[in-house]
């Protein structure tokens, strides 16, 4: 956060200093509520169906949608979009912008929108999953009660101009439930059945299987990287390094880095490219010459910081480099 956004922000609202979470009485959305819990009841069934009928072309088929959904959010929504740690040039940007739909995350606007807020305001009720509230909280519930008002009131001072002047970005948004609707849900339950004898029972299923374990690999990042792990970089923050978390959500859980340094399109010290596909991704294309402008921060900064605020531990040898 830039010093002018703290003094805009100073001039409206009261500041919020994290970890902060107020009394607040939760309404709920039934429709989100029953939504999730038949996706996930459903995923359950997918899972048993995975296991004992589904076709072994049909299961790499939808491992195959997991990777580019995942890289869809991780490359496009996050690095590119909302962070802008790289440009992309307009091929690129389509790719992304249909991986990402695959996903299905409501639209890139929307999706931007809230993680600019969560990184403006972490970890406090300007953030709309907070997890000073806990991990349920952070994790999934935040989307199954109606916004806090802090959150409704401080998104407005969210800038979207870049966003808003984006052509592929917008044609996401204006065919946004035709679109999404037939790339997330109804070409991964046709094909299988077309090319590979699923039923439609099983390939439905399948098709939401995939589709909430994408969900849960990023809530991964709002909430356990929030709550577990070590924070070599800034000790005073919640967010903080996990290794599971950046398996599965490729590369996103080098979560203490990623918040002092959200502008590296690594989101992680040196890269760490065993577990940072997303990272591998951007690379190659960069390669190609399709992304380009990479940000990243100089190693002594790195070093630096970590010195300075850190809390002591070396996950990743980087003292080694000294």
């Amino acid at each position: 956060m830039t010093c002018k956004t703290e003094e805009a922000d100073n001039d409206v609202f009261e500041k919020l200093v994290a970890p902060q979470a107020s009394p607040r009485k939760y309404e709920i959305i039934y429709f989100n509520l029953l939504t999730f819990s038949y996706g996930h009841l459903a995923a359950l069934y997918g899972l048993y169906l995975a296991v004992t009928v589904a076709h072994w072309k049909t299961l790499l088929f939808h491992y195959i949608i997991f990777i580019l959904a995942s890289i869809g959010v991780t490359a496009g929504a996050h690095r590119l979009w909302t962070h802008r740690a790289y440009k992309a040039k307009m091929p690129l940007q389509i790719i992304l912008m249909l991986m990402n739909t695959l996903a299905f995350q409501n639209t890139v606007i929307d999706w931007v929108k809230k993680h600019r807020l969560h990184h403006r305001y972490s970890d406090t009720d300007g953030d709309p999953h907070n997890a000073t509230r806990g991990f349920f909280y952070s994790h999934v519930g935040w989307l199954l009660v109606k916004r806090h008002e802090e959150v409704k009131r401080r998104e407005k001072l969210i800038d979207m101009s870049d966003i808003y002047e984006n052509p592929v970005l917008l044609f996401q948004k204006k065919y946004a439930v035709p679109f999404i609707g037939t790339i997330t849900f109804v070409l991964p339950t046709i094909i299988p059945m077309y090319f590979f004898g699923e039923s439609l029972w099983t390939a439905w299923h399948l098709t939401i299987l995939r589709y909430i374990i994408n969900l849960n690999g990023t809530f991964l990042v709002n909430s356990a990287a929030h709550l577990f792990g070590n924070k070599p970089y800034e000790e005073h923050i919640k967010p903080a390094q996990n290794l599971f978390v950046s398996f599965a959500a490729f590369g996103e859980g080098f979560h203490n880095y990623h918040h002092v340094f959200p502008w590296d399109y690594r989101t992680a010290e040196l890269g760490n490219n065993y577990l940072n596909l997303t990272t591998k991704f951007i690379d190659f294309f960069a390669w190609l010459g399709w992304a380009y402008d990479r940000k990243t921060i100089p190693d002594e900064v790195i070093r630096s910081r970590s010195k300075r605020t850190g809390d002591g531990t070396d996950s990743w040898g980087f003292s080694k480099t000294e």
